[in-house]
């Protein structure tokens, strides 16, 4: 089966790297699990806090491949159009990866005030902040990245077909390198820094990642499920504004512990305790498009994941995000295992999942067919559960303190993934004769 439009085929590497380093994270998380119940494991290879930096950077750029590699696979098939350079895509993808893997390295190899020494943290102070650790030198290239990824985006929509899920997307891809902007400032003043820190760590996740995980997840349903691109779109549109209205105003239930004005624990109060609603929105506009759906698409698998995306996007955000939104009670838990357990469970159900979701579903045509063979697919779906599964316990051992626990359901998560990567190479097994068949005649 061909690809509708050749440019698309920049997506696949994209798609590979992401994998990969998906692959990577998980190792570090493992370690980590048994870095809280055995204390001096890999000490003083790899410290707690070099394995922390790790795991989570490593998270945040393998999804930033996979929204990228999202992008040029779902925009000239919205704008019917071929991408406007996949020549500077290309040279971006290896910038990106090299730039990342130098970093990881540098994490692994070099004590991190030596990094911030050699990679001119003196000029422009910007590292040593939870989830922000990126050397200058990185950052500066994440900049370049996205604006040229951008660039690349902007022009193929601006010459093509405008349809709703692009221009969707391309909003939340603007906000995504907008708000990056933030890392670069870095005050002296405490309140001041937690105050803009949130402006780039909560708006991406509960922000503008909401309108690309939107964009992705819509894009994917109506390949699947042959529904009118209209009802899609309105659907879409009430998410995304619900999304926009209780994530932005909703930065406040971070401010509690700061010194930020009062105000804030009313207002942050208030529209977080809402944040739950575009997400259980999602769950219904996901199950509600496969019940309506006009065709049987054979990529089983995919259509699974965008379920399973709705479901465990309305858990891990709306409903382990809720238990300890509200100042009362964030009062008594704020420090405790419960914010890990909720960025676990919100993590993988919005964004993770909607990656595997596109990966599912475009992978194979990247590949020259329209689904994966059964097989494949019956290893895929098994993946799915086994990761979906693991990462609830995950949650919940992580909400009791049961650590051991924990680190059991990493591990059966770890296969899971193991799973899934064979899902990719896994082939229907060859048909043989049935015993007592006719033979063919001699001759």
């Amino acid at each position: 089966m061909q690809l509708q439009y050749k440019s698309q085929a920049v997506a696949k590497p994209y798609f590979i790297a992401a994998i990969g380093l998906f692959v990577g994270q998980i190792l570090f998380g493992l370690i980590l699990g048994l870095q809280y119940v055995i204390g001096d494991f890999l000490f003083p290879a790899i410290p707690f806090n070099i394995a922390r930096m790790v795991h989570t950077n490593l998270l945040i750029v393998w999804l930033l491949f996979g929204f990228m590699g999202a992008a040029y696979y779902l925009v000239p098939e919205e704008t019917e159009t071929e991408l406007h350079s996949p020549l500077l895509a290309h040279l971006m993808f290896w910038i990106f990866l090299v730039a990342g893997a130098l970093t990881i390295v540098g994490y692994l190899m070099v004590p991190y005030a030596t990094l911030a020494d050699m990679t001119g943290n003196n000029i422009l102070a910007t590292m040593g902040r939870e989830f922000l650790e990126q050397p200058l030198l990185t950052k500066l290239g994440i900049v370049v990245v996205a604006l040229a990824f951008l660039y690349n985006i902007g022009m193929t929509i601006l010459k093509g077909r405008k349809t709703a899920l692009s221009l969707i997307l391309l909003t939340g891809l603007v906000g995504l390198a907008v708000l990056f902007l933030f890392a670069f400032y870095n005050p002296a003043n405490l309140v001041k820094d937690k105050y803009f820190w949130w402006w780039v760590v909560h708006l991406w996740v509960e922000g503008v990642w909401e309108l690309i995980m939107a964009a992705i997840l819509g894009f994917v349903l109506l390949k699947i499920t042959g529904v009118d691109r209209e009802v899609i779109e309105k659907w879409l549109y009430v998410i995304i504004t619900m999304a926009l209205v209780t994530g932005i105003i909703g930065t406040g239930h971070h401010y509690y512990w700061i010194g930020a004005p009062g105000y804030w624990q009313w207002w942050g109060g208030i529209f977080s305790a809402m944040e739950p609603l575009p997400f259980f929105a999602m769950t219904v506009f996901c199950f509600n498009m496969v019940n309506r759906r006009r065709r049987e698409h054979p990529n089983k698998a995919a259509t699974l994941w965008a379920l399973g995306t709705g479901v465990m996007a309305f858990l891990g955000a709306g409903v382990w995000g809720f238990l300890h939104t509200l100042a009362p009670v964030n009062y008594y838990t704020h420090g405790s295992q419960i914010t890990a357990a909720h960025g676990h469970l919100a993590f993988f159900g919005a964004y993770v999942m909607v990656v595997l979701t596109i990966i599912s579903y475009a992978m194979p045509m990247l590949r020259g067919r329209e689904a994966n063979p059964e097989r494949a697919q019956v290893l895929e779906m098994w993946a799915f559960w086994l990761m979906t599964v693991s990462m609830v316990f995950i949650t919940l051992f992580l909400t009791g303190l049961f650590y051991w626990l924990r680190w059991i359901a990493g591990a059966v998560f770890s296969t899971g993934l193991v799973v899934y990567l064979y899902s990719f190479f896994a082939k229907d097994k060859p048909q043989t004769a049935e015993v007592g068949a006719a033979q063919p005649a001699a001759s």
